[in-house]
């Protein structure tokens, strides 16, 4: 009789291995590579690299926008990653935060940006908090539902209340205070090798209608600070009832877990942080409408989390990317694009159904998984 054969020792992923060779660099190196990296993102705009540069519109413009959906994709990881809930209606936040910023900065209140921007993200965790009370209670794909309704009865409020302008919408949204600090000059690169072109700056946090590149500027600051709150409350107690609440809400209840109090924090402190990328849209763009915040818009910021892996905040990053920059970056095939990019995200959904970068327990759970498999079969075949 054969004996069974042992489980074969499971590959180890390229990006695995990656990560612990970076985990045992010094503290001092890696905190060089990060200010690199930090200084990268910060000179992007300007560097005008071929194949990333976009053709046709731009470039600020386009990096301001990815930055949007990497803030949006964030707060909703939070919903959706962190506690396990399901919101179809997060574009409602996202408009919330964009119509508090535009009526309070327009003729109807005439305050600044600056305080306005705080009280936009209170008014987004509030209604947060507004619709979740009522609705946390339900699990799974009712509460997909009424959070999709949400979103609609947002919109649809915005378009029969003539005090937030109706269908015409809110214009002429005044713009951050500005503070001419230094000017960066961009490269040229038409000579085939990098030309520094002084006759094409961006001024640091000078905001106007001509150069998106200080809105990028800012929202990339902004992304900064949500980062690290998001890795100070993912470490800490709050972060543990997350997972225990998305893993089995029941087992975490009777462990005396309270699970309702948690789901509405995690609903709450998204609804902030989608508020929060909202009000910049609204400020860069100077004009917002209901049109502005269709249910497609929801659907993608979703696609952005699910894409780079649900629970992980860098794979939602790489996601937000993916979905922001890719439809931006191959414009010129117009007609084909958003065909291509929809059976880009079916081909992901079949063979990579946990998300680009998933998170670590997804990772464990399939090596596991795999190796019972493998011991199955094995005793199987005895």
């Amino acid at each position: 009789m054969s004996t069974p054969t042992s489980a074969p020792a499971a590959r180890k992923p390229a990006t695995r291995g990656f990560k612990e060779r970076v985990d045992h660099l010094p503290r001092s190196v890696k905190i060089v590579l990060w200010v690199l990296f930090a200084l990268f993102l910060f000179l992007l705009p300007l560097l005008n690299i071929p194949f990333i540069t976009t053709e046709g519109s731009d470039f600020g413009g386009v990096l301001f926008t990815v930055a949007t959906y990497v803030l949006v994709a964030l707060g909703l990881n939070i919903v959706v990653g962190y506690a396990g809930l399901l919101d179809l209606g997060y574009v409602g936040f996202y408009a919330v935060g964009a119509y508090t910023v535009g009526v309070l900065t327009s003729e109807h209140a005439h305050l600044s940006w600056v305080v306005v921007v705080p009280i936009a993200i209170v008014v987004a965790m509030v209604s947060g908090v507004i619709l979740g009370a009522p609705t946390l209670r339900v699990r799974g794909d009712y509460l997909a539902i009424v959070t999709l309704g949400f979103g609609e009865i947002v919109r649809l409020t915005l378009v029969n209340s003539q005090w937030l302008g109706g269908a015409q919408g809110i214009s002429d949204i005044p713009k951050p205070p500005s503070a001419e600090l230094f000017e960066v000059p961009s490269l040229d690169w038409s000579s085939g090798a990098p030309v520094v072109d002084l006759d094409t700056t961006s001024t640091f946090l000078k905001f106007g209608i001509n150069d998106f590149v200080p809105y990028y500027w800012l929202a990339l600051g902004i992304i900064g600070l949500v980062l690290l709150f998001d890795i100070l409350v993912k470490s800490s107690r709050v972060g543990r009832a997350w997972e225990a609440t998305r893993e089995d809400e029941d087992a975490a209840e009777l462990m005396g877990v309270p699970t309702f109090r948690f789901k509405l924090l995690a609903f709450a402190l998204g609804a902030a942080i989608g508020g929060l990328s909202g009000a910049l849209f609204a400020t860069k763009a100077g004009f917002i409408s209901p049109d502005s915040f269709q249910l497609l818009l929801s659907i993608l910021f979703l696609a952005a989390v699910v894409v780079g892996g649900a629970g992980n905040r860098w794979g939602v990053i790489v996601g937000a990317i993916v979905v922001g920059y890719f439809p931006e970056r191959f414009r010129d095939f117009a007609d084909f694009r958003v065909l291509v990019f929809g059976l880009a995200l079916m081909l992901l959904a079949i063979f990579r159904p946990q998300g680009l970068l998933p998170p670590r327990r997804t990772v464990r759970a399939k090596r596991a998984d795999d190796r019972q498999a493998v011991l199955e079969e094995g005793e199987a075949s005895a």
